[in-house]
């Protein structure tokens, strides 16, 4: 057996019956040419073959009695790799529309604890001579970094006919052994054990905390550490002059909350996904135009598809929405590569600035600004604390907001969720067909009703959003007008 880590365990205790810890990737592909070629055959037999290389897959969860500490992960006696890969369609004419109201169903139900967490769905009925594969794999077994890795070990970098096309991958040797669900007195006993030793872990990372504090206070002042103790950043002070830390004028209080929204609420358990594709050409040629980064002007385009989203429904805030974006921590020395080693900046987006190019440098000088927050102590340190949080009280607390619908009584500490994932720059292949497209499909939780994820593909930028039916039930615009706001930035940063 082997525990869970605390932020692993956290995307499980997230999970009630509105909102679910798992994430999801569509790719869309083009058939090879071949008579008779199978693309449920040729997927399911890439998985079988590189199973040695992906442990998440043949792993499942056991529950500690009570909810005394965090669960385990162990090498599942039942695994069965037809019930993980499925096959379904979409009816004619097989349209984006179609395919992402389908993808929208399967997202919107939870995966099985009592089987390994993830599953996989043959989508057939695309137009084109095209199919296409949804991922679904559970939070709490990778997170973005380590699920970039899981899909160029999925998938193949050229367009062999064979298993053998990828050496090192079909060199590996299969030394996976099951091992039995164990009972509950065992795993209560393996619990005690881990539990005990606890305090000592704890010790070591109090110390390594205060170390941290020193090293910071040393070097930027108590005025720096005071900032640390802002949940939230102050949306006015981000996107105006900066004061520098160093000197002693104390920062602007935030008010600890994001502006209300028509997507911030309680949300249900029904989805709407939506997928959009635009040229990283097109990304590119903004940022050089501006001087810019192309994360930069994700966000940018991001902004002014809310801003002229909520417009449209008169319900633009005067101040700026608040974004949570996820941060990979990993250093590459990680001795266990399926985990999370993920943490998060706040910061404010343009919502309330009309000019696209203004938007542009807005984003990039709020972003300044929150990585020097996020540094100003280690990430690790912080988010190893959450391997302390007792997992009964955590569950709880979660679940006790959604029966409260916290979401419709209080503002949120964030308005959504924006993630801009860099993908592989060459093409990737399933047993010789050509994926087109690899949209990113996340999750939402309570209070947050909407998600943006981005990641580009050889030449594309493909979006993925996801949204709570009843709380955005016209997503689709709101994607066309993100497709739209990057064409009119590029317009705009052409013609200065």
């Amino acid at each position: 057996m082997k525990q869970l880590t605390g932020v692993d365990a956290s995307f499980l205790y997230m999970e009630t019956s509105s909102s679910f810890g798992h994430v999801s990737g569509l790719s869309v592909f083009e058939k090879p040419d071949v008579a008779g070629w199978s693309a449920y055959d040729a997927l399911r037999a890439q998985i079988e073959h590189r199973l040695p290389l992906l442990e998440p897959l043949r792993r499942r969860v056991v529950e500690v009695p009570f909810e005394l500490d965090h669960p385990y992960w162990i090498r599942d006696p039942d695994f069965d790799l037809d019930y993980h890969v499925r096959e379904t369609a979409v009816p004619p004419p097989g349209d984006d529309a179609q395919l992402a109201n389908l993808v929208a169903r399967i997202v919107g139900r939870p995966l099985d604890r009592s089987h390994p967490l993830w599953e996989a769905y043959v989508i057939e009925g695309l137009p084109e001579d095209r199919f296409a594969i949804l991922t679904k794999i559970h939070h709490a077994t990778v997170d973005g970094a380590s699920g970039a890795e899981f899909m160029s070990i999925m998938f193949d970098d050229a367009p062999g006919d064979d298993l053998s096309v990828d050496d090192d991958h079909a060199a590996a040797i299969d030394e996976w052994t099951s091992e039995p669900v164990p009972s509950a007195a065992d795993v209560m006993r393996q619990a005690l054990i881990d539990v005990m030793r606890k305090p000592g872990k704890l010790a070591r990372l109090q110390v390594r905390s205060l170390r941290a504090v020193g090293e910071l206070t040393r070097n930027r002042g108590l005025v720096g550490l005071a900032e640390v103790a802002r949940s939230v950043p102050n949306p006015r002070a981000m996107l105006g002059s900066r004061t520098p830390i160093e000197t002693d004028v104390p920062p602007t209080v935030p008010d600890g909350t994001a502006p209300p929204t028509p997507f911030n609420g309680a949300i249900t358990p029904h989805r709407r996904v939506a997928i959009r594709s635009a040229s990283l050409d097109d990304v590119k040629a903004v940022k050089n135009a501006l001087g810019a980064t192309v994360n930069d002007v994700v966000m940018a385009v991001v902004s002014g598809a809310l801003r002229a989203y909520l417009e449209g429904h008169d319900a633009l805030p005067t101040n700026p929405l608040i974004a949570m974006i996820p941060v990979s921590i990993r250093t590459g020395d990680e001795e266990d590569r399926w985990t999370n080693r993920v943490s998060a900046i706040f910061t404010p987006i343009p919502t309330d600035q009309a000019d696209p190019i203004a938007r542009v440098g807005a984003v990039h000088e709020a972003m300044d600004i929150a990585k020097d927050r996020f540094t100003l102590l280690p990430a690790d340190v912080l988010t190893e604390y959450s391997q302390f949080a007792p997992p009964a009280l955590a569950t709880r607390a979660i679940r006790l907001a959604t029966r409260l619908k916290v979401g419709d009584r209080l503002n949120p500490p964030f308005n959504l969720v924006i993630s801009n994932v860099p993908g592989p720059r060459q093409p990737l292949y399933l047993n010789g067909a050509k994926v087109l497209h690899y949209y990113p499909v996340s999750t939402i939780v309570e209070g947050q009703g909407l998600n943006v994820t981005v990641q580009s593909y050889c030449d594309v930028l493909d979006f993925g959003l996801v949204a709570c039916r009843e709380l955005v039930p016209d997503l689709d615009d709101l994607a066309d007008l993100m497709v739209d706001e990057l064409r009119n930035l590029a317009k705009a940063a052409a013609n200065p």
